[in-house]
């Protein structure tokens, strides 16, 4: 009897042990799940908006700043900078990578203990997925171009010659000291035509050739010697042979690998395209193929552009022209300048916005009455501001771009010996006139011009000197300076005297040049 009902009592104990230690596995798994999923819910949850983030910075922000610097290749006021880029890219992906740490610390747990329907073995690893896919994409993004190619004395930026160096700058929006002086970065250039590129082609991401700390590599020595063409096919010689040297579009290559916390990631970028020519005398015509590309195209990969070149508006090209104004001599172009231009290209319109411009026009196509084209006068009109005008064309003292007609009736509404600066129309590589208004003794009045003066006039003799000591010959054979006034109103000596020379009179070594070479005067 007594062994009888130890037993049962023993039986009981074992079954209240069972019991008891199923209500605590039962209760430790719902908890420890529910700690689980919950965690596993907030790195699912900081994921989303992550995704959100990088649509944001990749999508927009770094979309935006593309833009922003290849507008700022042909002369836009833009803001470049990636200090801010970087310090988000950086943010991100630091966050990224703390978020991959908490998934390998779960491995850890599943190692020590798992049970099942273990949320952790379901639910990590698509989330690692996500993470890996949002940070291989937020480090390819990351690996930009930060100064495009461009030649110490070039035309400008983008236009590249055989057999002279040209520099740029590749950078790492990802700024992590661990990987200073780790990633090397190799260059290519490749199209149908292939360019060898000589000089340092492989250079390591450090942070020592930037100002401000970044992860560059600055290739400074570059020369891309004499190309040797390659024709794939008879085709692809066909279109190679429809476009001129300056219409054909190459882009440089950057690669190098990224290995960090695990993770390894190729990456490449590539520069805008390039126009690539052999002689001086093509920079020129290769800078019009520069403008108009990424005034017009988006797209640094379409290397086809001047296959079937788009037409721009007259507000895109107006824009791209008085950035050109704005770059040479520090003061774009104001709405009646781009008026006269609009309205020689097209006639007098009641708007401008949707009349259109070809690449023809601009490029190839004379103007009337001239053996030139429109690019050619605008190029040698920007030469002649840059070396010789910027001054006076910054503080607003050239009119610039005015007709003959409208010039008249300005001058006729204002007092004797106005006078105004306007470029010529019928020089090719730039020239400079200025007209005045005179009155006869009945009142009538009278505008005349004198002939432009062109670089190799102002070579000799800066324009402010030219105005201050010109002269023409009235009765008796007197000398007089025709010139009192800068249109509208204001006294010559107060427009120009702080550009004068400072020797004047007798002393001024132009004045005999200017007695025998620069006095023409044609009358209306």
């Amino acid at each position: 009897m007594i062994h009888c009902f130890i037993w049962q009592v023993m039986e009981h104990s074992i079954r209240c042990l069972e019991e008891q230690q199923d209500e605590f596995d039962f209760k430790y798994q719902t908890h420890l799940m529910d700690c689980e999923a919950n965690f596993l819910s907030d790195i699912s949850a900081m994921l989303d908006a992550a995704d959100i983030l990088c649509s944001a910075l990749i999508d927009e922000e770094l979309v935006d700043w593309k833009r922003r610097q290849q507008k700022s290749c042909i002369g836009a006021p833009d803001d470049t900078s990636l200090e801010h880029l970087e310090k988000w890219f950086t943010q991100i992906i630091e966050c990224m990578f703390q978020l991959q740490k908490f998934l390998q610390k779960l491995d850890e747990l599943v190692g020590k203990m798992t049970y099942d329907n273990d949320p952790i073995l379901v639910r990590k690893p698509p989330l690692k997925s996500r993470v890996d896919t949002l940070l291989t994409h937020l480090i390819k993004s990351s690996f930009v171009v930060e100064t495009q190619p461009s030649m110490p004395q070039g035309r400008g930026p983008l236009v590249l010659r055989t057999n002279v160096q040209f520099s740029v700058k590749v950078r790492l929006l990802y700024k992590v000291s661990e990987l200073n002086h780790v990633m090397k970065v190799t260059v290519s250039v490749n199209k149908f035509r292939k360019f060898n590129v000589l000089g340092t082609l492989s250079k390591a991401l450090n942070m020592a050739e930037s100002m401000n700390g970044g992860m560059v590599a600055d290739f400074r020595h570059l020369v891309s010697p004499s190309s040797s063409c390659m024709f794939i096919n008879l085709v692809l010689c066909f279109v190679q042979l429809s476009l001129s040297v300056t219409e054909e579009l190459h882009r440089i290559t950057f690669q190098t690998q990224f290995d960090y916390q695990g993770l390894s990631v190729p990456l490449e970028t590539s520069s805008l395209p390039v126009v690539v020519v052999s002689n001086s005398s093509q920079q020129q015509s290769a800078w019009a193929s520069v403008l108009w590309f990424n005034m017009l195209c988006s797209d640094p990969k379409n290397v086809k552009f001047f296959e079937t070149s788009p037409a721009a508006t007259w507000p895109q090209f107006g824009e791209m022209l008085s950035w050109q104004f704005l770059s040479c001599g520090k003061r774009g172009l104001d709405s009646d300048q781009l008026e006269t231009l609009a309205i020689k290209l097209f006639g007098k319109q009641q708007s401008y916005d949707s009349c259109k411009i070809s690449w023809t026009k601009f490029s190839k196509e004379n103007l009337p009455d001239t053996n030139f084209t429109l690019w050619v006068w605008l190029d040698g009109i920007l030469t002649l501001v840059k070396l010789y005008l910027s001054d006076l064309w910054s503080d607003g003292s050239i009119m610039g771009f005015v007709s003959k007609g409208k010039e008249r009736l300005l001058l006729k509404k204002k007092q004797n010996g106005t006078f105004l600066l306007r470029f010529s129309e019928s020089i090719k590589d730039g020239g400079i006139t200025f007209s005045w208004v005179q009155y006869a003794n009945d009142g009538t009045p009278s505008v005349q011009t004198v002939k432009p003066f062109t670089s190799t006039d102002l070579k000799q003799i800066a324009l402010p000197d030219i105005l201050c000591n010109f002269r023409i010959m009235v009765a008796e054979n007197i000398p007089v300076n025709p010139l009192c006034y800068l249109y509208p109103n204001t006294p010559k000596d107060q427009a120009f005297g702080k550009y004068y020379s400072e020797k004047t009179g007798e002393e001024n070594p132009y004045l005999k040049y200017l007695k025998t070479k620069l006095v023409f005067v044609s009358k209306e």
